[in-house]
């Protein structure tokens, strides 16, 4: 490991994961790396955990950057030690903790959180724990596959443990373009104008009197779940890709598109997968994580450059990148989440921001994390970011769910995370339905036309000329009392 810790002057801060973890106290808030099961601290948080199961009172509030590997969240949630977690989440167990009251849960977009951290507006941040693939000899710390909230963490934070993983590759170290921007009143423009631009440095500064452990490991990232996409999935990819031809061909934008950002998930790396197989050609990427189908985009030679803030790779993923690492490097920058999420970068570089839904209804608002209004999925992440800055924002739903039984295409969505007026596009197997410019009444014979399943499509205009026929207000005409029975 000496090639990985070289800072003689911290030398003496090399302990175990079990030294390390009695530094976590009762009542802390506590900061870490991580952004999807990428980067995120792995051995200590098992240590803690292992506290509490062995009968320590040990009850804590959690920052992430956002979804972290079970090593953390799903290993404290099990062990009762979360008590408070901020902001998205996808672990089983936090999430169950969570809708079962036991973890009071705060979501917000991702944006905000090092902001909210910067401002004080969590309270103090007693700890953070974050993860390294080298100290050098200055005691710059090299961050992993995420970026995340790890450099405000740092920078937060009273105290701060390292864990150097030797499971990371070497050859991450650089990778990295780290800053962030000052606080209010003091605030600058951030000056990316490309996806390519670097602005700041591969690594996080700390001052060597904050760092109480260092903490040497192997454990490795857990791997992203990566599953075929279905005939539906790829049926909305194919209409998103016809949907932007013609787009180039009205004269919208070029050929080779406005920066990509997409979410994580089948549906995203389905749409990434047919636009290898299209006439598109030297697209660049913006977004909050990389997943295998931008690999198979570069091989493709359709992606000239992409910058992200985690590697989200499956298994199969992992092992190709890292087998080929040396023709990606020059291709991808990683960041901290608020330059990844900023809305002022989003805004100019005006992306084609692509996510997906829950439910829609029928007038354009998107629900993306309750089932019912009332049990939390996984939480907005940077979802909210994308959609209120985006220069094209498109929603991706299967226009049903549950085995066909329930229409996706709703009167009124349950919980709304996306307002009509942030969404522009929305797109099944069914169609597409291009909404901007449209009256509300004519977003919703749209939305229904396009995106609804044809067994519901009678359902949902029937419902649509009663609002409008009983309604005093013909503006956004609504049943209500219909919509809040559940019929």
């Amino acid at each position: 490991m000496s090639e990985r810790m070289k800072c003689e002057r911290l030398q003496d801060k090399v302990m175990t994961a079990d030294e390390a973890a009695l530094l976590v106290k009762d009542g802390m808030t506590v900061a870490t790396s991580g952004f999807t099961p990428a980067g995120y601290p792995k051995a200590v948080p098992l240590a803690v955990a292992k506290r509490a199961e062995n009968g320590e009172q040990i009850g804590l509030t959690l920052i992430t950057g956002a979804s972290v590997g079970d090593e953390l969240d799903g290993a404290w949630a099990r062990a009762g030690v979360t008590k408070r977690r901020y902001p998205y989440q996808t672990n089983s167990f936090t999430r169950n903790a969570i809708n079962d009251g036991k973890i009071a849960y705060a979501d917000l977009h991702l944006s905000q959180t090092a902001f909210y951290m910067k401002m004080g507006y969590f309270g103090k941040i007693d700890l953070a724990i974050v993860e390294a693939c080298e100290i050098d000899e200055k005691g710059h710390i090299y961050p992993t596959t995420s970026g995340g909230i790890a450099n405000v963490a740092v920078d937060c934070a009273d105290k701060v443990i390292i864990e150097v993983n030797a499971a990371q590759s070497l050859k991450l170290k650089g990778i990295h373009d780290v800053y962030s921007p000052k606080k209010p009143p003091n605030t600058e423009p951030i000056p990316i104008v490309t996806p390519k631009d670097r602005i700041g440095v591969p690594y996080i500064e700390c001052p060597a009197e904050k760092i109480a452990a260092i903490v040497l490991t192997d454990i490795p990232d857990g791997d992203a779940q990566s599953s075929p996409a279905d005939a539906d999935q790829v049926q909305m990819a194919q209409n998103l890709i016809t949907f932007l031809k013609g787009e180039v061909a009205k004269g919208r934008m070029g050929n080779n598109l406005m920066p990509l950002q997409s979410g994580v998930g089948t549906v995203a790396n389905a749409v990434l997968g047919e636009l290898a197989k299209s006439d598109f050609e030297h697209l660049t990427i913006y977004t909050e994580v990389l997943q295998d189908a931008v690999l198979d985009l570069m091989d493709a030679g359709k992606v000239d450059f992409a910058s992200t803030t985690a590697l989200t790779l499956s298994k199969n993923g992992k092992k190709h990148f890292y087998e080929n690492i040396d023709q990606y490097i020059d291709k991808i920058v990683i960041r901290p989440s608020e330059l990844s999420n900023n809305p002022e970068v989003i805004r100019r570089l005006s992306l084609i921001g692509m996510n997906t839904a829950i439910e829609c209804d029928i007038y354009g608002n998107v629900n993306s994390t309750h089932i019912g209004g009332t049990r939390l999925m996984n939480g907005i992440g940077g979802s909210g970011d994308f959609a209120r800055n985006s220069g094209l924002v498109v929603f991706f739903t299967a226009s049903t769910a549950k085995e066909g039984t329930v229409s996706s295409i709703v009167p009124y969505v349950t919980h709304i995370d996306h307002t009509e007026h942030d969404v522009h596009v929305i797109v099944t197997e069914q169609g597409v339905a291009d909404l901007r410019g449209l009256s509300p009444v004519e977003r919703a014979n749209a939305i229904i036309n396009n995106c609804a399943h044809p067994k519901f499509r009678p359902e949902l205009q029937a419902y649509l000329e009663k609002a409008l026929s009983t309604s005093k207000y013909k503006h956004i005409p609504h049943c209500m009392s219909e919509v809040f029975e559940g019929k």
